[in-house]
This record gives structure tokens, sequence and C-alpha cells, in this order.
């Protein structure tokens, strides 16, 4: 509700607070959208609406003269993303992230390609990132609603209208913070298991290397060498001879959420 009232605002029809309500000023709004586009206003944000905001959006930024994009600030935790150009935020937008059990990876990246009609599902544009456990990215999407929550494979959603407003702003080599616990939220962890991957793979790597017990790249992805490591760590701490991160490790390697 939050971005609906938003971009009503970057429209000029909304003057109220952008605090997530649906209240009387936000029909007011949606109404007036519906009678100058032609739309039945009967206050309603259903599919019809929702199209014909994006189009009157992507008319908006076609028009707008974005700055250098610096760099992209995603915060899994606001599931927010804000475009710096030098050391201000030039713009920030609502993403959807990962949900718990796919998780967005938390971690410095970078723009390592740009598509545009990337497939079925990723919206009219896709910047993809260099995370080495897998293909992540930036992209719109056909599923408006799920914007603002956890919903997605560990990929970055956006509405269609933001990615292309974004899309020509970057370019290969731009720098990408994605910023959060790389366990996922607090009080949360994921049983890891071989073939698993993830930035909570790759914090587990660096202690057990920090400790001596693994030697191979920190690279997020529980491969054999990251097997041979938890098995050997969990014989010297008395632990059941199992080759899985689970809560008695983590608790092991001082990493367990806390509660």
């Amino acid at each position: 509700m939050a971005f609906l009232q938003g971009q009503l605002a970057r429209l000029g029809l909304y003057k109220g607070a952008v605090n997530g309500v649906f209240d009387g000023p936000t029909q007011a709004a949606v109404r007036e959208f519906q009678r100058s586009h032609g739309l039945p206003p009967d206050g309603m944000v259903g599919p019809l609406t929702w199209n014909a905001l994006e189009h009157a959006l992507r008319r908006t930024a076609q028009h707008a003269a974005p700055p250098r994009c610096d760099a992209l600030v995603i915060d899994v935790a606001r599931r927010t993303m804000y475009v710096f150009a030098g050391q201000s935020v030039w713009r920030r937008y609502p993403v959807a992230v990962g949900k718990p059990e796919t998780p967005t990876p938390v971690g410095n990246w970078r723009v390592v390609r740009k598509a545009e009609g990337w497939g079925n599902g990723f919206g009219t544009r896709w910047i993809g990132l260099n995370v080495p456990w897998g293909i992540y990215g930036i992209h719109g999407t056909n599923k408006p609603w799920s914007i603002g929550t956890a919903a997605s494979h560990g990929c970055i959603r956006m509405h269609n209208p933001d990615v292309e407003e974004v899309y020509p702003l970057v370019e290969a080599g731009t720098p990408v913070y994605v910023v959060g616990n790389p366990f996922g939220p607090p009080g949360t962890y994921r049983v890891l298991r071989p073939g698993d991957n993830g930035a909570d793979v790759r914090e587990v790597q660096r202690m057990l290397a920090h400790l001596g017990y693994y030697r191979g790249p920190c690279d997020g992805i529980f491969g054999p060498g990251t097997r041979e490591a938890v098995l050997a760590y969990r014989k010297a701490h008395g632990l059941s001879h199992d080759d899985v991160l689970d809560l008695p490790l983590y608790r092991a390697l001082g990493l367990a959420p806390p509660g």
C-alpha cells in the first residue's frame, strides 16, 4: 500500500503521508487516476488499474533526468532498494526478497549482465549479479502484489516501471550491496546439507577456515571440502557423526541465533 501511495504521489495525485493505509485520501487519488485514464472510478486497485498505473509511471520515467548510478543498496529487512548517485540517495524503491528457505544473497556484488525480456515471471528487465553459487538478479515481475514481501527464490523483484527506470542507470561493474543477516531473519537459521548454498554457508566456511578446519574457497557452496570440514569439526567437538549444519553445530561455532 505504501508503494501505491508513493507512485500516486509521483504522479502528483496523492498529497498525504505515505503510511501504508488505504484511507480516504488514497482512495480519492485512485479514483482521480482512474477518471483521467478512462477507467471506472470505483477506487479499487485491480489488474486494469495496476496496468494503467505502470504505463503512466513508465511515461513519467522516460521524461525524468536520471543521474549516473554509483551503487545500488538493497536492505533485505526493509525490503527496499536505494539508488546512490555519489554519496546521496537519488531514489528508493520497494522490492520483494527471497523466502526464508531461499534467501536473497547478502554480500557485496557487481552487475555482470543486463537483458530485456529475460523470461516469463521476470518482468521486463533483468540485471544479473556475480553471485558465485547461483543465478541471482534484480528483475521485474508479473506479480506486482508480491512487492514488499519475502516471496522470491532469492532474486530481488521490482515493479516493472521501477526496474525500467533503474535499468539504463547501471552497467557491468556497478556495485550492488545486499545488506542483511546472512542467516536470515533474527532468531532463525537454515539446516544446511551438502548441495545447499547461500550467504549462510559462506559465513560457516569462513568460521571453519578461521578455526583451521576448512581450506577451500569461501564460495557459499556446500561441496565436498565443506562437508569434510563439518565432519571433522563435529567429531572434534563430540557432536553426532552427521554432515549437516544444524543447531548443535551452530552453537559449537558460536553462530547460533539468540533465544
